[in-house]
């Protein structure tokens, strides 16, 4: 069924790239990530590192700073094992267990990273997160620190969400799952840092843009579903998961697998085309701030898709 759903997508038409520093960059986070406790067996380790976060930073920052891809890889290593918490480790499934770790995250996100006020001990996603924040001020950008810090707020509040709809065994109608896909996937905030990461991060006035606006939503839904789509085979091995793109189609047009597949697959090549004719739109007006807002987004796309097809993290 993998293989079918994949053969089914219209490939990205970008550029692909790999940063020069992306190996060195991996073994350093999986170091990050040990250090702060996120990983505390080999077995844990392994994962991780099979999860391959610099492979997808590489390709969704290929010619940022090497200190940026570092941020960015330590992030999505971050989003990585909150995701096994919550996914594999039941987490994720009890929102009474769920509901004061997502309030002891938030406390450190008020904080923004500030180096004088010290968040209280609040264990190994915490304390990592802090130092998430930190980092990301000291870049000096303000604009950027707090749109990092909401939409973090953002996915841990969308956890909940997914929370309740696991304990209750209910699957979300399509228009509420594209709204809420688009904050659990994570997305935002590592498109904050890939930005951050750039030598010439767009300024207020190009992210004010409702064109780019318009845009960042179809570039985080392009890749949020094609995560759905290499992610449902092994997501389906047992219980399908409520919060995939296929199974939503397959509840709201009470599909087969097949047809939800086809659907899911369908939608992602829509959205494509939805997507380049905007782009084109902006590149054709907009300025050189625009136009590197522009390169950083399409690089996600298409790094998602390659890192995708090699992924461990959905065999």
């Amino acid at each position: 069924m993998r293989d079918f759903a994949i053969s089914a997508l219209r490939e990205p038409p970008f550029p692909t790239g790999r940063h020069g520093a992306t190996d060195q960059v991996a073994s350093e986070s999986i170091e990050w990530a040990s250090t702060f406790g996120l990983v505390d067996s080999g077995q844990r380790v392994r994962r991780l590192a099979g999860a391959d976060a610099a492979g997808l930073a590489g390709r969704a920052c290929p010619d940022g700073s090497v200190e940026g891809l570092r941020l960015l890889t330590d992030l999505i290593s971050w989003l990585f094992v909150m995701d096994d918490a919550c996914d594999e480790d039941g987490l994720g499934a009890d929102p009474v267990r769920l509901g004061p770790a997502i309030s002891t995250l938030l406390d450190v996100l008020d904080r923004c990273g500030d180096p004088d006020v010290a968040p209280p001990t609040v264990g190994p996603l915490g304390d990592a997160l802090h130092d998430l924040c930190r980092r990301t001020r000291l870049h000096d950008h303000a604009g950027l620190l707090l749109r990092f810090v909401s939409q973090m707020r953002e996915y841990l509040l969308a956890l909940l969400w997914e929370a309740g709809n696991r304990e209750r065994q209910r699957v979300p109608e399509m228009a509420e799952y594209v709204q809420l896909r688009r904050h659990i996937g994570g997305v935002h905030p590592c498109l904050t840092l890939t930005d951050l990461a750039s030598t010439r991060p767009s300024g207020s006035v190009q992210r004010a843009n409702p064109g780019l606006v318009a845009l960042d939503l179809l570039a985080v839904d392009l890749v949020c579903w094609c995560n759905d789509l290499f992610s449902y085979g092994k997501e389906s091995q047992a219980d399908p998961d409520a919060h995939n793109l296929v199974t939503v189609i397959a509840q709201d047009s009470d599909a087969d697998e097949v047809t939800a597949l086809r659907g899911a697959a369908h939608r992602f090549n829509q959205g494509l085309a939805t997507y380049l004719d905007a782009e084109e739109t902006l590149r054709a007006t907009g300025d050189d701030g625009i136009r590197d807002a522009l390169a950083a987004r399409r690089n996600w796309v298409r790094a998602t898709y390659d890192w995708s097809v090699v992924a461990a993290r959905y065999a």
